[in-house]
Order: structure tokens, then sequence, then C-alpha cells
């Protein structure tokens, strides 16, 4: 018994001390806003057609169905083009948002509540990379999606080097602001059952949250908050993860059941239609090859059907899993699927090294720092000829000419 009972007190205290994977729920947040934020872009031009009062969904058909399956959407609430607009608006603003990791924990129900809306008022032009953003705008809301990489953890840690406080006067007035607005609208009416109790919830949650802080990170309501809210992210990513690896298996046994992935020619077909061939003369190239046609076929069933138990094995799971991200971004320029191929990334992401994403973040912030030294340095130079021109003699022999040592006092950028 006492043999078991240790790794299972660890995993325990795995679970609960710890919110795993802040590397990983980082990049998918990234990923998903950045995508839903792109799509969003994309098709404002079109706004009006797919999701507004312009679309052949017209907004009495939309409430009949929303009313007998119980969806979640806030278009719904009016049919008035200002609201519309306010919606598609609110949408943009905290993908946005969720993106730079500003007050993530709002910003992520607001990302759902965008996504739900604007998804479920027009529910037949979506494909499958819009429901894997559906599901996953949901899991994100119960993760701490925003430890790293985020600028609430840069300002955390700028209060962790000042030894202060988090002195954070945005967040208090933001929950006002959002209870507030929950409050109308559930006094009109509009949420009711499970919605109303989970906005509700949330909001009481956050609040909550808040309030613990006061009393400092030692205090034992903080404490159990921690582990409440450390079950609930560690629950979360694993749904996400087991949400992917679902995906990847239905799709492959659902394949495997086809006669033409069975025989090898399910690609070619795709790669001749119209609609799938951004690209006419490279579709006709790789189409023109029989055997890669058989070899991408078979290759995709077997990683997605393998996929899912490659997971135990790290080196075999991190192959497969760049072979699937290659194959996704060979859809997005092949097939003209790139929010598709967006949205299936950032759910493979949730799989890739700790390792290998710390190095990918110390790229990314040398190649801003590059790129900032680069801006910064012309005109610091530009600022100190200027400077040197209406300085005095005297003043020009301390160092400060090019070709001279720099003083002490420059160094250290003292200033008399």
């Amino acid at each position: 018994m006492s043999r078991f009972a240790r790794p299972l007190g660890q995993g325990l205290g795995k679970a609960t001390g710890y919110a795993l994977g802040p590397y990983q729920t980082a990049v998918i947040r990234i990923g998903f806003a950045a995508t839903w934020l792109f799509f969003l872009l994309r098709e404002f031009p079109h706004r009006h057609e797919m999701y507004g009062p312009d679309g052949p969904w017209n907004w009495d058909m939309a409430q009949q169905l929303v009313s007998s399956n119980g969806a979640f959407t806030a278009l719904m609430w009016s049919d008035g083009q200002i609201w519309f607009e306010a919606v598609y608006a609110l949408a943009m603003l905290s993908s946005a948002l969720l993106l730079l990791g500003w007050h993530t924990r709002a910003m992520s129900v607001l990302f759902m509540i965008g996504v739900l809306s604007l998804q479920n008022r027009s529910i037949f032009i979506g494909d499958g990379g819009d429901n894997v953003i559906h599901l996953m705008a949901t899991y994100l809301v119960f993760t701490r999606c925003g430890q790293v990489w985020s600028l609430d953890a840069r300002r955390a840690a700028r209060a962790r080097v000042a030894d202060v406080a988090d002195a954070n006067r945005v967040g208090p007035v933001l929950w006002w602001v959002l209870g507030l607005g929950l409050s109308v609208v559930t006094f009109m009416g509009e949420l009711s059952g499970g919605w109303l109790l989970f906005f509700w919830g949330m909001w009481l949650a956050h609040g909550l949250w808040w309030a613990a802080g006061r009393r400092g990170p030692e205090s034992e309501l903080r404490k159990l908050l921690d582990v409440v809210a450390n079950i609930a992210h560690n629950a979360g990513l694993l749904v996400i993860m087991v949400e992917a690896c679902l995906i990847y298996a239905t799709a492959g046994w659902y394949k495997i059941q086809g006669t033409r992935w069975q025989d090898g020619t399910a690609v070619y077909y795709p790669l001749n239609l119209d609609y799938f061939s951004p690209w006419p003369a490279l579709s006709d190239l790789l189409s023109s090859h029989g055997l890669m046609v058989m070899l991408v076929t078979y290759g995709t069933v077997v990683v997605q059907v393998a996929f899912p138990f490659t997971l135990f094995n790290r080196r075999v799971k991190n192959v497969l899993l760049a072979a699937m991200m290659f194959e996704h971004a060979v859809i997005a320029v092949v097939l003209g699927l790139p929010f598709f191929s967006l949205a299936m990334i950032a759910a493979d992401a949730v799989f890739l090294p700790t390792s290998f994403l710390r190095r990918l973040g110390g790229w990314v912030a040398r190649a801003r720092g590059a790129v900032v030294s680069r801006v910064a340095l012309p005109r610091a130079g530009h600022a100190g000829r200027a400077e040197n021109r209406g300085a005095m003699p005297e003043q020009r022999a301390s160092g400060d000419e090019p070709g001279t040592e720099p003083t002490e006092q420059a160094r250290v950028g003292f200033t008399p």
C-alpha cells in the first residue's frame, strides 16, 4: 500500500500545488486568440452577410434554433445594427487583449462570449477549425493561461522585482463594469438557467480572488483559492489534451472506413476541386504524382490514428507532432484553409515540449530586442549629435565624442 501511496501523494501535490503547463497554455491562448482575430479582420467587409442582418440565415430563423437548443449568443438579445457592430467589435477587442495577455481572466470570458455569439448566430457557415475554436474558447476560461508571455506576467514580475504589491487598479474597475453589464442583462431577462449561473459564478469568483489577494499571498483564503484555481487549470489543460486526441482519433478511424482512403486516392479529389485550389498549378503538380498522393493519403491516416498512442513515448510523439503541424501548414497553402490549419496547429501546441517553448520564447525575445535596438539606436544617435552640437567645448572633451571612452558617470547614467 505504501508503494502506491507516495506516487499518488506526489501526483495530488502537483495537481493542487501547481498550475501545470504554463508555456503550453500560453501558446494555446496566443494561437487561438490570433487565429480568431485574423479571421474576424479578414471577414470584416463580409461580416453583415456572415453573422449580421444581411445574411441568408436571418435573425428570426436563428432565434428559433437558439430557443430550441439553448445555445448562447449575445446577438439574439437585439436585432439592431448598432448592437451587432458592438458585439463584433467586442469580439475583435477581446481577442487582441487576450493575445497580449491583458487581464487574461476577464478577457478569456469575453473572448468566449465573442466566439459563441458569432458562431451560434450562423452555425451553418463554420468548418472544422471553427468547431475547434468554439471548444477551446470555452476550455480556456478555466485555465491560468497568463502565467507567462503576457502583460499580466510582466506586471507581476515588475512588482516582485520592486518588492511591492501588484497595484492592479484596472482590474477592480473592469470587474465592476462587467458586473454592471451582467446585472443589466439579467434584469432584462436575456440570461437564464445554466448560463446565468455560469456568468454570475465567474464574476463572484474573480471578485473573491481579488479580495483574497488584498490580504496577501500567505493568507489562508488565498492559499485555498490557489488550490481551487490550480485544480481547475489542470483539469482544463487535461480536457484540452484529451479533446485534441479525440479529434485526431475520430478523424483517423472514420477515414479508415472510407473506400477512397483505403485505396489511397482520397487526397487526389480535393486537389482537383476549384473551391480548394487557390494555386491550381501547384494542385495539378501534386495530384499528377500518384505515388505521392498514395503516400500522403496513407500517411495521414497512420499519423492520426497512431498519435494518441504515442503520448507515452516522447521522441515518437514529437516526430508525429512535427509531421502533423507540417501537414496542416501544407493544407493552409495548397487547399487554401489557413484558419482551419492555424486552429489545428494551436491545438497541437499543447503537446510541445517545455524546453522547446522556452527556446522559442528566447528566440522571439532576442529578435524583438534586435528590432527595438535598431529602431532606438538611430534616434539616440541623432539626439546625441544634436545635444553635442549645443554643448560647450569643455563638455565635448569629457568623453562624449565618438571614438573616446565614456566617463564613469555616463556608464551608470548619473546626472549631476
